[in-house]
């Protein structure tokens, strides 16, 4: 079975796949992760990558599909959850074509859904403590003294990567990517929608509402 979990940035992908993974036994085939483990090892794509990330590219739609196509070994019967892939519409057509080459095809896809105030709201609320890094989040782990760390008591500070501009760039470069695949994916059938905007708990439980049945067909 083949599932892929597409969100907006703060939708919650990576804390639901982490517990899909672990309650369903599914391989999670992350791009970041795959990435970092091709180039680590300088194979032939690996390499091929690090010249776009090296030179601050993005990697093209060919070769971020080859990658993630090595990872499923077996289409037909494994157990595999897509986390980031595909991204476009690009990867989703590719992914589509080579699957149908191996006699299979894209199981389920679940969309994560949130609102992109929700979305900002998540993405601006983390803080890290200058002192030991430990990480805080505003709205789900404040610290016990506003600004100040519970470990060590240094300043928490926001770092630029959970700054409001930087999360208007990433929510504007998922709606102009990303988003497209819903309207793709609802066409194919195979989509399946959730609020993200639920607790963790909440989503994790929808989650497996929607696919226990389907491996339980299997």
């Amino acid at each position: 079975m083949i599932v892929i979990l597409i969100g907006a940035p703060g939708s919650g992908k990576g804390t639901q796949s982490s517990v899909f993974c672990a309650r369903f036994a599914f391989t999670h085939l992350s791009t970041g992760d795959i990435f970092r483990a091709e180039m680590a090892a300088k194979s032939a794509l690996g390499l091929k990558a690090a010249e776009y990330v090296n030179h601050g590219k993005l990697v093209p739609d060919d070769v971020v599909t080859e990658m993630v196509a090595g990872k499923l070994v077996d289409p037909q019967s494994g157990r595999y959850l897509l986390d980031g892939f595909p991204r476009n519409l690009a990867q989703a057509q590719a992914l589509s074509g080579l699957l149908a080459k191996r006699g299979s095809g894209v199981d389920m896809v679940l969309f994560l859904d949130l609102t992109a105030a929700e979305a900002m709201k998540r993405l601006t609320s983390r803080r890290i403590c200058g002192g030991c890094a430990e990480v805080f989040n505003v709205l789900s782990r404040p610290p016990k003294a506003e600004g100040k760390c519970d470990k060590c008591g240094k300043d928490l500070v926001q770092r630029e990567d959970d700054s409001e501009a930087t999360a208007r760039k990433r929510l504007m470069v998922y709606e102009d990517l990303t988003r497209p695949l819903v309207a793709y994916y609802k066409a194919e059938g195979v989509l399946h929608e959730l609020d993200g905007g639920c607790s963790p708990e909440a989503v994790s439980g929808a989650l497996a509402e929607i696919v226990a049945p389907q491996l339980g067909a299997r």
